[in-house]
């Protein structure tokens, strides 16, 4: 913390130049992402583990179809959550409510009880919370700074950001170390810790926040929040209903309801850009132009998505089974090689930024999405040849060290390009609902990834890296031969030579 005086004389408490609130949300957003990636980190092997040493007794590919969905509906619910704390509550409230939420969700899956009841009731509570806290907390941090300053409000969202994954770097060393030995009830309190430890600095920080997200951004207008919530309601009695029923007919699996929720998840964007697109909506020609380029760069995201957060399911487990866990010497937890994406996150973020600014416009967004599907297929690559070294024994853990630098390269090319070209690309009457819209990308990836464990029913694990990896470099291929219509469509320049049209 350092003083500034401002412009009346006073001396105002600031965070390395930014407002003092800043670290209030930095600390909070820390500790959140602690919990999420600390439960990320040995949610898979704690479902997959023999109920014997504690755990589930799930196969390994309904874990990773559960945890595929779990992260999916984390994304999705971010769409409501935005929408409540814009209409209803505030984001400062929203987030308040969310972490407490999330706490409780901790708190239900460290119950030591060799149940499934605690543990789909904390993954529900999670998710709920997280869609209230997730959007919202970042929408407060873009609040403490005046409109007009955006030099300092960039430089304020990458502190932030920091603190995303300073969290995500720490917390599967910290909760991989506490679950170890089959103590899995005991990583899971660390990650309930963690975010009651967020929750207090929230609170205690509440004066410097200055106001920022304590009213609703847009009052529902008459009837609109009696409507929002009969359909809500509405909604989740019908799904009730549904999985009641489904329970009763005896043909109720959790394999099933992976697929189904997977089917339901890539269904909403598909009826999304549908309704954009067959619809008038008053869209100019040009509007609609961007928004054809726009469904290849979210296809390609989803496809990115879908091998990018394998990490927590199959990354894992070949830590777990195939890895040699020692780094220079050091014993490491198989879930401490989750923290290997979060450091060379920290460690690239300022390079690609640089690259970034130094190559101007001569490298599209089209051709960053291309480049990011190549690289995270190139990891594969990797994956296979470790897998094939290791067969039924082990590899060193450099291999994974490699496989995480090769798809952080890929991150940095596609993550913060996604949100600026969805905002270029959205029409007018769509603006705010479509940066939710990017989320879904993610949303479907990671679900339709949690569905490629089935592969494995049929080929070996080399040959089903080798798969995923092929998916990920055609796409990127493609993409690439298709950048100069879809440059058009986006109208990056005037003159295009003519290319194969997107059908």
């Amino acid at each position: 913390m350092t003083d500034m005086t401002s412009g009346t004389g006073a001396h105002e408490k600031t965070f390395f130049g930014h407002p003092r609130g800043l670290a209030t949300l930095f600390g909070t957003e820390m500790w959140e992402r602690f919990s999420w990636y600390g439960l990320r980190a040995i949610l898979a092997t704690f479902m997959a583990a023999s109920p014997a040493i504690g755990g589930l007794g799930l196969s390994r590919g309904t874990a990773q179809a559960i945890v595929g969905v779990y992260g999916a509906l984390i994304y999705l619910v971010a769409l409501p959550g935005g929408w409540i704390a814009d209409r209803i509550l505030g984001a400062r409230r929203a987030v308040l409510w969310g972490g407490l939420v999330i706490m409780c969700g901790h708190i239900s899956m460290a119950v030591p009880v060799r149940t499934g009841v605690f543990v789909a009731l904390g993954l529900l509570l999670i998710i709920a919370g997280t869609g209230l806290l997730k959007p919202n907390i970042s929408a407060m941090v873009g609040k403490l700074y005046p409109e007009d300053d955006d030099a300092r409000r960039d430089a304020g969202f990458s502190i932030f950001y920091l603190g995303i994954n300073l969290g995500a770097f720490i917390a599967p060393i910290v909760v991989g170390w506490l679950a170890d030995g089959d103590r899995w009830h005991l990583g899971f309190g660390a990650a309930a810790v963690g975010m009651a430890l967020g929750l207090v600095q929230y609170v205690v920080g509440r004066p410097s926040l200055r106001g920022a997200g304590d009213e609703p951004g847009h009052r529902p207008a008459p009837g609109e929040r009696r409507r929002f919530g009969l359909v809500s309601a509405a909604a989740v009695a019908v799904v009730a209903a549904a999985l009641a029923l489904w329970a009763a007919s005896g043909t109720f699996t959790l394999d099933a309801f992976a697929l189904a929720t997977t089917v339901v998840i890539v269904i909403v964007p598909v009826a999304y850009f549908g309704y954009i697109l067959l619809g008038s909506h008053d869209l100019t020609a040009e509007e609609r132009a961007g928004m054809r380029a726009y469904i290849w760069l979210f296809a390609a995201a989803a496809v990115f998505w879908m091998v990018y957060d394998l990490a927590p399911t199959v990354l894992l487990f070949f830590a777990e089974d195939h890895t040699d866990l020692s780094l220079s010497g050091v014993r490491i937890t198989a879930a401490a090689t989750q923290s290997f994406n979060p450091l060379f996150i920290m460690l690239f973020v300022p390079v690609f930024a640089a690259l970034w600014v130094r190559l101007g416009n001569r490298v599209t967004a089209p051709q960053k999405f291309a480049f990011a599907l190549l690289m995270v297929g190139l990891s594969f690559v990797i994956m296979a040849l470790a897998s094939r070294l290791a067969g039924t024994g082990r590899v060193s853990v450099w291999w994974l060290v490699l496989v995480y630098l090769v798809q952080v390269f890929g991150e940095l090319a596609l993550s913060p390009v996604g949100l600026s070209v969805t905002t270029k690309l959205a029409p007018q009457a769509f603006k705010s609902q479509m940066l939710g819209v990017w989320f879904i990308a993610t949303s479907v990836g990671d679900a339709v990834g949690g569905q490629t464990g089935r592969l494995k029913n049929y080929m070996s694990e080399p040959a089903y890296f080798l798969t995923l990896a092929a998916i990920a470099v055609a796409s990127g291929v493609l993409l690439f031969l298709f950048v100069p219509r879809l440059r058009t469509l986006m109208r990056e320049h005037d003159h295009v030579p003519p290319g194969p049209a997107p059908p």
